[in-house]
């Protein structure tokens, strides 16, 4: 969001619109009073004096809100805007965006998610490369219709995947304790396992620790307290490359900045968790014909679309850099995988693709740790499901007794056996993580 977090939602709202006196003294009262207006217009409860960092995000959006429509805008364009919010919390903005609409409002609604875009557009055009390939009709559209336009070729959304059969503990950390680059407690007492042949979903609103815990499991961060150990060795204070040695692949959350080197060449992408092994070096001399036969191989297996193995990495798709990280990380022997937002910003083939290859090495019997922000992908792929909030473990579910509503509930730091009346009042004051 685009707010200053130790401001006031009023000092916020009018910012570069500021209501000012005859003298030109700031008028925050006249704010507050339009805001307020605005606020019971079109049920966006909100308190003008709270301050945003205290805010869960779902609040936080409905003050970006609240600044377009303080600026008489006609026309809304929201971004993806359901990607940080609880079922709860979307159900509300849906409401939210029905009464702008009553109202005369005109709205773009940019997102993935085909369900939400059948639930609330009038109309519906789908994008692929740039271009309108096609419209569709919310009455009568389906998501497999929707994905089909947007990829080219029918997509299968339903993931076939039998019951898991787990065994040993792989993956077993307790009470972990892991600040930010603030300094501040990102992660606190977190314990949980994960055994071979299973996925553990962690599920959260964003920037409730999950990135400070893959970063501690995986060696990038390290721990202020308790342990992780990997199939009985401990790893709390060894580095990324010991942990990668104990046959762990790492998806990470941002392609760009943590899994390739775009200016690198897909070839060089590939070997860059292995190009001091023997397979790749011999003293300081690569062996460059064994890198670029990887490669092809690789690129051939994982079905990652690129003109050349020879070409920079900055010159693939999403979805295909996505498939680079993939089949460099998957391609030997594994026993555990830590994947975070592995499908965050690529289509949906590319989704249906690594979702397959996740769960094919899942029935071969490796532990997976899947954090995700989307409820569909924890719900689609887990065995069990963590709940993460403000920096805890609150719950620990199995995937077949649960559903997104309880699990929207625990994201929230509340649970289904809270009073309904009173999960909006705590979660409005509580916040959410940072």
């Amino acid at each position: 969001f685009m707010l200053v977090p130790v401001f006031s939602v009023a000092e916020n709202v009018v910012l570069g619109d500021e209501p000012t006196n005859r003298f030109g003294v700031l008028n925050l009262r006249t704010g507050k009073k339009r805001l307020r207006e605005i606020s019971e217009q079109y049920g966006l409860s909100v308190d003008p004096d709270a301050i945003i960092e205290d805010l869960p995000v779902g609040i936080q959006q409905r003050v970006e809100i609240i600044k377009v429509l303080f600026r008489d805008a006609k026309f809304l364009v929201l971004d993806e805007p359901t990607a940080v919010l609880t079922p709860q919390e979307v159900d509300e903005l849906f409401a939210i965006l029905r009464e702008l609409r009553a109202d005369g409002k005109g709205i773009i609604f940019i997102t993935h998610k085909l369900n939400e875009v059948i639930e609330i557009a009038d109309r519906i055009s789908v994008l692929r490369r740039g271009k309108i390939v096609g419209s569709a009709d919310p009455s009568t559209a389906s998501p497999e219709s929707l994905a089909e336009l947007m990829v080219g070729r029918p997509v299968d959304l339903e993931i076939d995947k039998a019951d898991a059969d787990p065994g040993n503990t792989v993956l077993a950390v307790t009470d972990l304790v892991v600040t930010d680059d603030r300094g501040q407690t990102a992660v606190s007492d977190v314990s949980f396992e994960v055994r071979r042949g299973e996925v553990l979903g962690i599920a959260g609103v964003q920037g409730n620790g999950q990135s400070e815990l893959v970063e501690a499991i995986t060696g990038l961060r390290t721990a202020l307290g308790g342990s992780v150990s990997i199939n009985g060795v401990d790893t709390t204070t060894a580095g990324p490359r010991a942990v990668h040695q104990l046959n762990v692949a790492h998806i990470p959350e941002d392609r760009q900045t943590m899994g390739l080197v775009l200016d690198f060449t897909v070839a060089e992408n590939m070997v860059l968790d292995s190009y001091y092994t023997d397979e790749f070096s011999s003293g300081i001399s690569m062996k460059w014909d064994d890198v670029e036969k990887a490669a092809a191989e690789r690129v051939e297996h994982y079905d990652v679309r690129t003109p050349g193995i020879d070409v920079p990495a900055s010159n693939l798709s999403g979805g295909n850099q996505q498939k680079v990280i993939v089949a460099r990380e998957f391609s030997r022997d594994l026993d555990l995988i830590v994947a975070s937002q592995p499908t965050r910003g690529v289509d949906v083939g590319s989704i249906e693709y690594i979702h397959s290859q996740i769960i094919e090495k899942r029935d071969g019997g490796t532990a997976v740790l899947l954090v995700s922000t989307e409820l569909d992908e924890i719900l689609a792929l887990s065995d069990r499901i963590a709940v993460v909030f403000d920096g805890r473990v609150v719950a620990v579910l199995d995937r077949e007794a649960t559903d997104a509503t309880e699990l929207g509930l625990y994201m929230a730091g509340s649970s289904p056996d809270a009073d309904p009346a009173t999960v909006t009042t705590s979660v409005a004051t509580e916040g959410v993580g940072s």
